[in-house]
């Protein structure tokens, strides 16, 4: 079997299903849109996807053998909503796991805060426009205090990003392991084979 989703690579619980859209584009790609194998067969059997391609990997019943799908899209196409929910990992991704007012980078949600651009005290919302990303040393800096009272400049000021902002965000960050079947259906950033 070629599948390697743990560090043994048995089972069917390490082959996880990516998910098209009808346009065979991912649902979204950070995160990237996958299901687990139970969730992946019980929608090829309500004929809601179509298999697009298969492990090497298993099930079986007394009567019925059938390879899980490893890339599966929907049926219907689902419209992505204009703009996405407003969460702490979205405002993350939309300022690029970067702090807004030294630049530091990182991968990690538990590294970055989020500052109140205009401090609630003087009426500043919690809303996509008055939000930013910002590491524990730069928020504590900035206080309760505008960035222009505490001497501190943004790199980019908040604003609401697009759904499809988002997923192109997104595909900055691929996961550290794709399987061999769903290269062809992900566009991350790299150069293609001659």
């Amino acid at each position: 079997m070629g599948v390697n989703f743990a560090p043994d690579g048995s089972g069917p619980g390490n082959c996880p299903a990516l998910v098209l859209n009808a346009d065979f584009r991912p649902l979204t790609y950070y995160p990237l849109s996958i299901w687990n194998w139970q969730t992946a067969l019980k929608a090829v059997f309500l004929e809601r996807v179509s298999i697009l391609s298969e492990y090497e990997e298993e099930v079986h019943s007394p009567s019925f053998t059938m390879k899980l799908p490893s890339v599966i899209a929907l049926k219907k196409y689902v419209r992505p909503a204009r703009y996405p929910a407003f969460t702490r990992f979205n405002l993350f991704l939309r300022d690029q796991f970067t702090c807004q007012y030294c630049g530091t980078k990182t991968r990690s949600v538990k590294d970055l805060t989020f500052d109140h651009v205009t401090p609630r005290r003087l009426g500043g919302k919690t809303s996509w426009t008055n939000i930013s990303a910002a590491c524990s040393p730069c928020n504590l800096r900035k206080g309760g205090r505008t960035p222009a009272q505490a001497g501190m400049h943004l790199l980019q000021e908040p604003y609401k990003p697009t759904t499809f902002e988002l997923n192109e965000r997104g595909r900055a960050f691929p996961p550290n392991y794709l399987h061999e079947s769903w290269r062809d259906f992900l566009y991350w950033d790299t150069e293609l084979e001659r």
